[in-house]
């Protein structure tokens, strides 16, 4: 089973969220956050880049509307660092931006750009807020004065956590509903067990759930996308366990080597994640 579903390396939230398709679903989702009621649909332009890869995943959603640059990911484990993977991830779409609108960043006037809005919705098993604030500042020395600060907005998804964003945004809201009913389901804790949870789960979600005809339309490309990200969050928690068992560069390097052959890594990932060049991580991957 493990190669039938390589092919599917978006992640679900962005197939709800972030395609041309549902973009009155992300209108909902920018509307829940923000507080704000705008109506029409194709105010919404979709702007993620595809070439910014993570874990062999594009961002997840990015788009622009009312002069802001929006860009939501989606995640199952508490991630610190999101604040410089979000600062590198606006910085390749401004760039586009700026090509797309043919704008001169070396001239004399000043460009005037999007106003930058960075969300990330987390729905892990670890306890989180239902609201924090991440900073990139917070990775630097106690007592710096940075000149850049980053700011992301961590908004806990999880089924009962923020009730009036899941109301508001009922796509979203569903969503949520859907993994919490293959963690329910999902009594194995392998990858034959989580196929079962997500065929289960999809059958029992209510026919008045507004994302339950998408998803039975697209029941293969879902299953997919949902195992993928099973098996990268089982892979990810492997290889945090084997950094702290090892403490050892070698035992570092083996694990994603592994996570690189089984397609969850890039060569580049891998290189960037251990400190080392791409050229020993090829070596690894040819030694084995």
């Amino acid at each position: 089973m493990a190669g039938d579903h390589k092919q599917y390396k978006d992640r679900l939230f962005n197939f709800l969220f972030g395609s041309e398709e549902n973009r009155e679903w992300t209108l909902s989702l920018y509307n829940a956050v923000n507080n704000s009621n705008y109506t029409d649909p194709s105010a919404i332009e979709i702007t993620a880049i595809k070439e910014v890869m993570y874990l062999g995943m594009h961002n997840d959603v990015s788009f622009l509307i009312a002069g802001e640059m929006n860009l939501h990911e989606k995640q199952s484990s508490y991630n610190p660092n999101m604040p410089l993977r979000l600062l590198q991830y606006t910085g390749n779409l401004y760039e586009k931006y700026v090509k797309q609108h043919k704008l001169n960043k070396y001239g004399s006037a000043l460009l005037m750009l999007p106003v930058p809005k960075l969300v990330v919705f987390y729905n892990g098993n670890a306890d989180q807020p239902d609201e924090q604030i991440l900073r990139l500042s917070d990775s630097f020395p106690k007592g710096a004065d940075p000149d850049i600060e980053v700011k992301v907005r961590m908004l806990n998804v999880n089924s009962g956590r923020n009730q009036r964003l899941l109301d508001t945004c009922k796509p979203l809201g569903e969503y949520s509903w859907l993994v919490e009913e293959i963690r329910k389901n999902n009594k194995t804790k392998d990858q034959e067990g989580a196929g079962s949870a997500i065929d289960l789960a999809i059958s029992k979600m209510p026919d008045s759930f507004t994302i339950k005809p998408f998803l039975v339309a697209h029941r293969a490309e879902v299953k997919g996308m949902l195992l993928t990200e099973y098996n990268e969050a089982e892979q990810m928690e492997l290889f945090k366990e084997d950094g702290r068992r090892e403490g050892r560069m070698e035992g570092i390097l083996d694990t994603l080597v592994s996570l690189v052959k089984d397609g969850i890594l890039t060569i580049k990932d891998a290189a960037a994640r251990a400190g080392v060049s791409e050229n020993i991580i090829k070596k690894k991957i040819s030694a084995k």
